[in-house]
């Protein structure tokens, strides 16, 4: 649930790596303070770990880049085959093709709303009426099927199956995000860097050391962003869906 809230991992990254820091140049520094023989070592192993952090964090970006290319993709899909059941609709008997073809306006407009929506109640009255119009479109295909049932028919019916199968595909890219797993090992690896690298410091009063947190944080705060389909600031837009809307005007 933190995870769906890009600006809250920002602050809480920022505000704990930095203590992370500090704990690590007051408290260990106090109670054990570094060698000047061990300062070398020291070194190598702040300088793999944070190479072992840089490394997990563009894995972990890669990831939700490739999350959010799919739901774009789905994006595009989906509109592609409304778009088609919209032309097959006259291959149906004139009633049957009015009715499907009004239904696909409608539901046109719920899936719309889905890419824009954040409220979550607003959003399961979308998911209902969304199913409710699958159910109308589905029967009014299959009546005129059953009544018709030629090649001719079948193709429209094999474009509803489409229509639905392409929902369903978007709905579970949405669901798709980062494990948690990933995040608890990011978390903790950005800690242990960020106390070893106040750990290592000479000057205890030096400005900089906001800086690795700070970088770290901005790091998480983009990976959540885009792992986040409807809280972040970078999302899918429904620009071949309102371009399908205007095109059926």
């Amino acid at each position: 649930m933190l995870m769906r809230y890009p600006v809250l991992v920002f602050a809480l990254s920022l505000v704990g790596f930095w203590l992370s820091v500090l704990i690590g140049a007051y408290l260990l520094g106090r109670i054990r303070p570094v060698k000047e023989s061990e300062r070398q070592d020291l070194d190598f192993v702040v300088g793999s770990s944070l190479t072992m952090l840089a490394l997990i964090i563009g894995f972990a970006f890669s990831m939700a880049v490739t999350r959010y290319d799919m739901r774009k993709n789905y994006e595009e899909e989906e509109a592609n085959a409304i778009g088609t059941e919209y032309a097959r609709a006259d291959l149906l008997p004139g009633d049957a093709a009015v009715r499907v073809r009004q239904l696909l306006v409608q539901y046109l407009d719920q899936r719309m709303l889905f890419y824009t929506v954040r409220d979550e109640e607003q959003l399961n009255s979308i998911a209902a009426e969304t199913t409710k119009l699958q159910n109308e479109m589905w029967s009014t295909v299959q009546s005129a099927a059953r009544e018709q049932p030629t090649p001719v028919a079948a193709l429209a019916v094999a474009g509803m199956n489409d229509v639905l199968n392409r929902q369903g595909y978007t709905q579970a890219a949405w669901w798709n995000r980062l494990p948690t797993g990933a995040w608890i090992l990011m978390i903790v690896l950005a800690v242990s860097c960020s106390i070893l690298t106040g750990y290592r410091a000479l000057d205890r009063r030096s400005l900089l050391f906001p800086v690795l947190p700070f970088m770290v944080a901005i790091a998480f705060f983009l990976i959540a962003d885009i792992d986040s389909p409807r809280r972040g600031i970078i999302r899918v837009q429904s620009q071949n869906m309102e371009s399908l809307k205007q095109s059926l005007r």
